[in-house]
C-alpha cells in the first residue's frame, strides 16, 4: 500500500491506497475553511500551524496500515511553502521509522490522477486545471509526458471567485458561494468584457474581468438594498466564456478526442455545462473527477504514488525539498 499525505494549502489529507488494485482503503480530510473564512482568503502561517494539529491526528487512524505500506508519498510541490513543509516533514519522519521509499508530488500531477482514483488511466488526453492557483491547457500523454499548452497570465479562473466573492462579502471558498448566488441571476445583465477576446493568444487572463466586478459592485453598493446576484451571474457566465473561447480557438488546430476538467474550480456546474456543449461538435468524451476529489485530497497523491511506486520513482531524504512556485 502506498500512504499519502496533502498540505499544499488548507486542506490537511491522509490516504491509503492498494498499490495492486488502485482502490482507496482510508481517507480523510480536515478543511480549515472555517478558520480562514473570516479572513476572506488563506493565511499561511494559520494553515501551517493547523495542519501541525491536523495532520497526527489523522496518522493515528492509519496505524494499522502501517505494516503493508510499501512507500510514503506527499505533495512536495507546488503551493504554501509553510504548508508544503508539514506534509514533507511528516513524510520524510514515516519513511525513516517504517524503513520505505519516499515519494515527492507534484500537486497538478495530483489533480490530473484524481481523474483515475480506484480506476485505470486514461490516455492521452487533453486536460484544464482550474484551481485556486492554476488555470492551464495541458496535453498528457503519460505521467511523464505533460505538456502545458496555455496557463494564465495573472489571476487564476478560481482565484478570482474567492476575490469576487469576497468583494460581495461573501466569505471564503469563493467558488461555492458565487455558483449558489449566481443560480438566480441574469447572466446578460452586465456586459463584462471576455478577457483577452481579440487577442490571437491561447492564454488565459482574470485581472481586467475582476476589476470590472468589483467597479460595478461599487456601483451597487450606493443602493439602499445592494442585491449582488446579477453580478455574480454574469461573472460566473463571463468566466466560463473566457475558458471556452479560448479553448475553441485551440480546437481549431487540435481536435480535442478525451477531454478533461480537474483542479477545485472543475466543481463549478455552470463551467462544467458550458465545456459540455464546446465538446458536442467534436464528439469528444468528457471526463470529470468526483466532485468530493475536485478539490485537493490526498487520495489523488496516493494514485500518482501508485503510478511513481511501479517506476521507483523515489526521493532521498536530503533531496526531496518543498518548491512553492514549481509548475508542469
Amino acid at each position: 500500500m502506498i500512504l499519502s499525505i496533502e498540505s499544499s494549502c488548507d486542506d490537511s489529507a491522509i490516504a491509503i491506497t492498494e498499490i495492486e488494485t488502485n482502490k482507496l482503503l482510508f481517507h480523510k480530510k480536515i478543511s480549515q475553511e472555517i478558520e480562514h473564512s473570516v479572513y476572506g482568503g488563506v493565511v499561511p502561517e494559520l494553515a501551517a500551524r493547523l495542519h501541525a494539529e491536523a495532520l497526527p491526528k489523522i496518522l493515528e487512524q492509519v496505524e494499522e496500515y502501517f505494516p503493508m505500506i510499501k512507500a510514503v508519498a506527499v505533495t512536495s510541490t507546488p503551493g504554501l511553502a509553510v504548508t508544503l513543509v508539514e506534509g514533507v516533514t511528516m513524510a520524510k519522519a514515516v519513511a525513516v521509522a517504517l524503513d520505505i521509499p519516499l515519494i515527492g508530488v507534484n500537486h497538478l500531477i495530483g489533480h490530473i490522477y484524481s481523474l483515475f482514483i480506484e480506476k485505470e488511466t486514461i490516455f492521452p488526453l487533453t486536460v484544464l486545471l482550474v484551481s485556486g492557483g492554476h488555470t492551464q491547457v495541458m496535453e498528457v500523454k503519460s505521467l511523464t509526458e505533460i505538456e502545458t499548452i496555455a496557463k494564465s497570465m495573472d489571476d487564476s479562473f478560481g482565484e478570482s471567485f474567492d476575490k469576487v466573492a469576497k468583494m460581495m462579502g461573501l466569505g471564503y471558498p469563493g467558488g461555492p458561494a458565487i455558483q449558489n448566488l449566481a443560480k438566480n441571476g441574469d447572466r446578460l445583465k452586465h456586459n463584462f468584457t471576455v478577457p483577452l477576446h481579440q487577442s490571437p493568444l491561447i492564454a488565459f487572463s482574470y485581472s481586467g474581468l475582476k476589476n470590472a466586478v468589483r467597479l460595478a459592485v461599487l456601483e451597487e453598493e450606493k443602493k439602499d438594498e445592494p442585491n449582488f446576484v446579477d453580478i455574480a451571474a454574469s461573472f460566473e457566465h463571463i468566466a466560463a466564456k473566457h475558458l471556452t473561447m479560448k479553448l475553441k480557438k485551440y480546437f481549431k488546430t487540435v481536435k480535442p478526442n478525451t477531454f478533461a476538467i480537474v483542479g477545485g474550480a472543475s466543481a463549478n456546474l455552470y463551467l462544467r455545462s458550458q465545456i459540455e456543449e464546446l465538446l458536442k461538435p467534436h464528439n469528444a468524451q468528457l471526463i470529470l473527477s468526483e466532485l468530493k476529489y475536485c478539490s485537493d485530497n490526498a487520495a489523488m497523491i496516493g494514485r500518482v504514488g501508485v503510478e511513481m511506486y511501479k517506476r521507483e520513482m523515489f526521493s532521498s531524504l536530503e533531496e526531496l525539498d518543498v518548491a512553492p512556485r514549481s509548475q508542469l
